[in-house]
Formats: C-alpha cells, structure tokens, sequence
C-alpha cells in the first residue's frame, strides 16, 4: 500500500512537472504573463489617495485624514510629473506639483520617489490590467495611505 501510495505521488508530480512549462508557454503565447519595464508605464493616469498622516510625520494641524486627487505622468524611462490636490485633516493644498523617479521590476512590481514643495515620499507599487492601472502604498514611517491609479482617455485612445 504505501509503494502504490509513493508511486501515485511521483507520478502525480511528474505529471505537474512536465505540464506546469507547456502551460506557461501557453500563457506567454496567449499574452497572460508579461514582463513589466519602465516602459511598461508611460503616459497619464489619474490617480486618488486615501490614508491618515500620523503626527510623527507632519505636526499639527495637518496630521490626520488625508485624501488627493491627481494626474501624473510616466515618461517610460523612469522619470515622473504630477500635479494634485491635496486635504491633510482637512487642510487643503491645491495645484501641488511632484517630480520625480520609478523603477519597475520584471514581475510588474516596482518603487518611487516623488519630491514637491511638501518634501519627498517613497513608495512601492503594482502595475495592473495589462498596463492600464496602477496601485501604490507609500512606505515612509507615519504616512498610511494608498493611491490608485487609471490610465487616462483623449479622444477614445490611450494616451
């Protein structure tokens, strides 16, 4: 019993290790795993954030509930613009404008550094959808929030 048992789970594990190769050809052929690059992110994608600022970050009276709003842009290269709106605990700063650089990794991950008059923030991120989303969490101490990101329309093509 235990022999047939061995042999039913070498055989079961052979067959997963000859199927699991052809199956990612398949994939790759049908275009289900991709390989990401910088280019992968080029051109304009509005954006919205949500999170709460700590006070070991920012002093009051801007810790608190934070939210923005935004479009930025990817030059497929590795470099970055945004212009957004910003509420920190209820603080408005409108017309904030952000530069700065991304790196994108093989698997359709990758991190960013984005610089403004406010300071400099770091995050990670996952490209989604073939390309046309985008979703990031900043990793700086005291920042909880998130950003999602759509690909933007003119005209009924991608930018």
């Amino acid at each position: 019993m235990k022999s047939t048992l061995l042999n039913s789970i070498w055989a079961v594990s052979l067959l997963a290790a000859v199927a699991m190769p052809i199956r990612l050809a398949a994939q790759e052929q049908s275009g289900k795993v991709k390989e990401c690059s910088n280019a992968t992110l080029r051109g304009s994608f509005g954006y919205t954030s949500t999170g709460t600022l700590l006070d070991s970050y920012v002093p009051p009276p801007y810790a608190g509930p934070f939210a923005e709003v935004g479009r930025q842009t990817f030059d497929g290269k590795g470099k970055t613009d945004a212009t957004g709106t910003l509420s920190a605990n209820g603080n408005i700063f409108s017309k904030v404008t952000f530069e700065g650089t991304y790196a994108v990794n093989p698997d359709c991950t990758g991190s960013m550094t984005l610089s403004s008059s406010l300071g400099v923030s770091h995050a990670d991120f996952v490209i989604d959808d073939d390309g046309t989303e985008l979703r990031l969490i900043f990793t700086d101490s005291g920042v909880v929030e998130s950003r999602v990101y759509s690909r933007q329309f003119r005209g009924g093509r991608t930018e």
